[in-house]
């Protein structure tokens, strides 16, 4: 009985099928609540984003209109779960009757192949054109149950590895940086406040555009370490430890320092453009800066992080800013320098197995013009 169900011709195509998009392509499952006889898959790298292979029996146009209406319905929700404006969709059917009149191909987002046998796919334009070596892909010296238990074998394969993967992305880690990061924002606070040099110190490292444009370009760097207040320092240290830490086991620890630094300036920057003679001390230019980076990570794994990344960390990015915008006291300059800066050098520095070189390479791009406006802006502008 087993082996007269794996030389079904249907499920034949369909395991090869699933087997070249997941070990080929590295399209993953979606899961999908009350969807029967069809199986989605999405790759967000590719141009294609949505694979779906239906098995069920279409044979009339009411029945085809109304998948079409079930597919783009789905796909709405695919779309806010992931930020994607735009998804192309590759539905595959293996049981699409005769009676159907109407162009199946009407959408040019929702591509429509009809495939009865192996051959089909060969012959396909669309497939040729999106897949043009899946026809190849599909030959296999294996038949009937050997060749299931090759292509649950493969497929079983690439799940650990992805798995493997994912694990080392996503696992915790000691955040010895950020540790670090937040002792240094205490001993420049504690230290000075002890020894009675408190105002001093303050006066003397912190963000202040005159001083700056003057020579005192550390400035740009050492106010990111001074605080103005024990509640200030406390917010700052508490914020970087629940951001600092995330982006510390997710990108590593020399990225994170650059991403903290490059951030910190940015938003240093920023802030005498606009500041005019006021000095300004903390960290959150760079603390908003790790956020534009989780920001950024997070469109990347968006399939595992969307929803926080859109009830979370985006409503707390708009709060804090909205709320810069109204007290008074706050720089909120140093929080869209750093926000903004942020999200480039970590475009530029690139998030492992899944940037590829020519975006790495536009980020530097864009982080050497950004940093280069900053600097023209703040340093020379600002002080005619």
């Amino acid at each position: 009985m087993r082996e007269d169900i794996m030389l079904d011709e249907k499920n034949v195509i369909t395991m090869k099928l699933l087997h070249y998009f997941i070990t080929e392509k590295n399209y993953n499952p979606i899961i999908l609540q009350g969807v029967e006889d069809e199986i989605w898959l999405e790759n967000l790298d590719e141009d294609c984003k949505v694979i779906r292979i239906v098995s069920n029996y279409i044979h009339n146009d009411e029945q085809f209109d109304f998948d079409v209406f079930k597919t783009k319905r789905i796909l709405k929700k695919i779309k806010k779960k992931t930020f994607s404006f735009r998804l192309n969709v590759m539905s595959i059917f293996l049981d699409l009757g005769d009676n159907i009149t109407e162009d199946i191909n009407s959408d040019p987002n929702l591509m429509s192949i009809k495939v009865t046998e192996e051959a089909d796919i060969g012959k396909s334009s669309l497939i040729t054109k999106w897949f043009p070596d899946l026809a190849k892909k599909l030959i296999y010296n294996e038949k009937g149950v050997e060749l299931f238990m090759k292509i649950t074998g493969d497929i079983n394969q690439h799940n650990k590895e992805d798995a493997s993967r994912l694990e080392k992305v996503f696992k915790s880690k000691t955040p010895y940086v950020t540790y670090f990061l937040i002792a240094l924002n205490c001993i420049f606070f504690f230290v000075p406040l002890i020894l009675g040099q408190y105002d001093y110190v303050i006066d003397a490292l912190c963000v202040h555009g005159p001083s700056i444009r003057a020579g005192q370009y550390y400035r740009l760097l050492t106010g990111i370490v001074m605080h103005g207040s024990f509640i200030h320092l406390f917010v700052n240290c508490y914020s970087l430890y629940i951001v600092g830490s995330q982006i510390e086991s997710f990108l590593g620890k020399v990225k994170y320092i650059i991403i903290y630094l490059f951030a910190g300036l940015t938003g240093s920057l920023l802030s005498i453009t606009l500041s005019g003679s006021v000095g300004s001390v903390g960290a959150s230019g760079a603390i908003f800066g790790l956020m534009g980076a989780l920001i950024y990570f997070g469109y990347y794994y968006r399939v595992y992080l969307g929803n926080v990344v859109k009830t979370q960390l985006l409503p707390i990015v708009a709060v804090n800013l909205i709320y810069g915008f109204l007290a008074q006291g706050v720089d909120n300059a140093a929080h869209i320098g750093g926000l903004i800066g942020g999200a480039i050098i970590t475009m530029a520095l690139g998030v492992k197995d899944k940037s590829s070189t020519f975006e790495k390479v536009n980020g530097w791009i864009i982080a050497g013009i950004f940093l280069t406006f900053l600097g023209y802006m703040g340093l020379v502008l600002a002080g005619k």
